[in-house]
C-alpha cells in the first residue's frame, strides 16, 4: 500500500537518499514556525483584508473554524468571536497560538 504524498526522495550516486524536496508552501509554513517569523501572506492578509492576525493566520495555514474550535474546546460560534476580537487578552493569545501551533510572537503582532 502506498500513500500519495508531495514528498519526493532523490537518491545519490551511491543509491542512498540524498535529498527531499518538498513543496514550497510546505517548507514556507515549516519554516516560518519554527524561525518565528510571520510570512508576508499573513502581514498582507491582516493589511489588505483588514482581519485579525488570528483569522489571517488560520486562512493560512488551511485551518477551519470548527477545527480551531474543537482544539480550544470551545463552539464554532464562540471560536469566532474569540477570532474576531481585535485585542484578545494575552491568555487567550497563548492558546490560540497553542492551537496554531506557533509562538505567540507570530500571533501578538
Amino acid at each position: 500500500m502506498s500513500a500519495l504524498t508531495n514528498v519526493q526522495i532523490i537518491n545519490g550516486i551511491d543509491g542512498n537518499p540524498a535529498f527531499v524536496v518538498i513543496p514550497y508552501a510546505d517548507y514556507l509554513k515549516e519554516h516560518a514556525v519554527k524561525n518565528a517569523t510571520i510570512p508576508n501572506e499573513v502581514v498582507g492578509a491582516v493589511i489588505k483584508q483588514d482581519i485579525t492576525p488570528i483569522k489571517a493566520w488560520r486562512e493560512y495555514l488551511h485551518l477551519s473554524t470548527a477545527e480551531l474550535a474543537t482544539r480550544l474546546g470551545v463552539s464554532e460560534t464562540e471560536y469566532i468571536d474569540i477570532e474576531n476580537q481585535e485585542k484578545p487578552h494575552k491568555p487567550l493569545l497563548k492558546k490560540m497560538a497553542a492551537a496554531l501551533n506557533i509562538k505567540l510572537d507570530q500571533l501578538n503582532f
